[in-house]
């Protein structure tokens, strides 16, 4: 996993003690991946909207950024147990846009960023029970009209938990909420 300060900070260390033509051409493109991403963190500093039923709840998330980064997408697990349908309860997550190839066309391109990451996380968590009053906002607009098909529940990762959606709302909202007291304060 990439430590971007260290990393970084190491580079940096490096620059004295090498001429820019004895750059290999792997080293120029984590650079450049390193300046992106180091854009793309600042960015990230906005707040998104954030309702529906994992309310209240932390979650945390290991994001590994790929040396091939952005020409492949960074890879993602969820590290707080959770009831959901588009996450497993051992963090492998279903969201489009992590997929390097898509037919549907809703996959990785070079031109997503972090930031489109976490808006897609992000519709993870505001799918049915989403807080309609936040629903002008620009970046809840956005957030929707990009990530639209998450809230499909047609095609979880979870079986179980979508049944349970499907199944009984209310009860699903309890273990969902239990799930948060339990392992996401």
């Amino acid at each position: 996993m990439l430590t971007l300060a260290s990393k970084l900070k190491r580079d940096d260390g490096l620059k004295g003690s090498r001429t820019s033509a004895t750059m290999s051409d792997s080293t120029r493109r984590v650079s450049v991946r390193d300046k992106l991403l180091v854009k793309e963190v600042a960015d990230l500093e906005a707040n998104l909207p954030y309702e529906g039923y994992y309310q209240g709840g932390k979650f945390q998330f290991e994001t590994e950024v790929p040396d091939a980064y952005n020409m492949v997408p960074p890879k993602v697990k969820c590290l707080t147990r959770i009831w959901h349908p588009n996450i497993t309860e051992t963090g492998e997550i279903c969201l489009s846009l992590l997929r390097e190839h898509s037919i549907d066309g809703t996959g990785w391109a070079p031109t997503r960023t972090l930031k489109d990451v976490v808006w897609g996380l992000n519709s993870l968590f505001t799918g049915e029970d989403c807080d309609t009053r936040q629903a002008d906002s620009p970046v809840f607009t956005l957030s929707f009209s990009l990530f639209k098909d998450l809230l499909n529940f047609d095609d979880p990762l979870n079986i179980e938990a979508a049944e349970h959606h499907l199944r009984d709302k209310e009860d699903f909202r309890n273990k969902v909420d239990d799930y948060i007291k339990r392992y996401a304060r």
